[in-house]
């Protein structure tokens, strides 16, 4: 059986016409949900609301710039569905978010428990002898060496991305690694 979360996901092209709309041309958004959490992004084209068909989300016509302007649309959907697909593969959990910004080729920076932890320590080292004693930072240097060492002994990783929903629960995390460190002769 898979691991895969199956998720709930549509996409849809529609104008958005501003309250004070009188006549012309309306921005057209695509809405992007995910389990019923939506997330929208302009396409960049406007669409008379007299030629858009709200059923099939594409301008009404047969003229070539309407067919080139369609296709465009049809672009952009390929687009999120390949996204989607991407995101499926990494194991990684979809969201309206995630997938709007993958689409849009923002590329998110991975979370690390190591990075993070690091990151914590040098703002703490930085701040020694102002809010904190230089003890105090020493046992948060020996903290993360302790977590790389549990990483690397329980779960044979150098470390793990701590956005992504993981087969590893955090709650049994944290009791086995306070083992590892407080009572190691009890888990060997």
């Amino acid at each position: 059986m898979d691991n895969v979360m199956k998720t709930n996901f549509s996409l849809l092209f529609y104008l958005k016409k501003q309250k004070n709309y009188q006549a012309g041309a309306a921005p057209i958004y695509l809405r992007i949900t995910v389990d019923g959490k939506r997330s929208e992004v302009t396409t960049g084209r406007s669409c008379d609301p007299s030629a858009w068909n709200v059923i099939s989300g594409r301008c009404n016509g047969k003229k070539e710039e309407i067919k080139s302007f369609n296709a465009y649309l049809d672009n952009l959907q390929n687009k999120v569905f390949e996204a989607h697909r991407q995101l499926t593969e990494k194991d990684d959990t979809i969201t309206a978010e995630r997938l709007r910004d993958h689409f849009q080729g923002k590329v998110e920076k991975q979370r690390t428990l190591i990075d993070v932890f690091k990151d914590h320590n040098s703002k703490m080292e930085a701040l020694v002898g102002q809010e904190f004693f230089k003890g105090t930072a020493e046992r948060y240097r020996t903290s993360l060496k302790h977590t790389v060492n549990f990483l690397k002994w329980k779960y044979n990783i150098d470390d793990i991305d701590i956005r992504k929903s993981t087969t590893i629960s955090l709650p049994s995390v944290i009791f086995i690694f306070v083992l590892f460190v407080n009572a190691p002769t009890i888990l060997l």
